[in-house]
């Protein structure tokens, strides 16, 4: 991510920053990815900026969800909470991920931890088991970290970025 957006963030912040910056711009396929809380809300996404480049290096066209990250979110959230519910009436345990195959896209839902989910929308070309391997790669690195204490710091950090962009 940029660094205003880092500025002053815990290390452990700063980290995850840095992995989903990461995810993003070394992964083909990846458009646009948001970690969202247990309770739907939006605690990191990434840079759209810095996607667009990413996407103009590999020579990809511009797609994806229509608005901001927030949208992003919501249908991760949305998806996560009916497979959530799914699974339970089937009785078949967590739900460990979930894959959407569109005519021009995928989306990607993994559980990270307490219910937290990590959410990728891919273009159509993607890879699927390589984005599904670089999330789980992410989860494993990002979970054991994503505490309360870092979840609440994370959430101030966008609303006070949000708060900032709307002066």
């Amino acid at each position: 991510m940029t660094a205003p957006t880092t500025f002053g963030l815990s290390t452990e912040a700063r980290n995850l920053h840095w992995l989903l910056t990461n995810l993003v711009e070394e992964v083909p396929g990846i458009l646009s990815v948001a970690v969202v809380s247990s309770d739907g809300l939006l605690l990191l996404s990434s840079d759209q900026d810095r996607n667009e480049e990413a996407r103009v290096a590999r020579g990809e066209r511009r797609t994806g969800p229509r608005g901001s990250a927030a949208d992003l979110a919501t249908v991760v959230s949305g998806v996560g909470s009916l497979t959530v519910g799914a699974a339970r009436l089937m009785d078949f345990g967590n739900v460990k991920h979930t894959m959407i195959a569109m005519e021009e896209g995928s989306l990607f839902v993994m559980s990270i931890s307490d219910g937290s989910l990590l959410g990728v929308h891919g273009s159509a070309d993607a890879d699927m088991s390589v984005i599904a391997y670089h999330m789980a790669l992410f989860v494993g690195r990002a979970g054991h970290v994503l505490t309360p204490e870092l979840r609440s710091e994370l959430r101030q950090s966008l609303e006070s970025e949000s708060a900032e962009s709307a002066r």
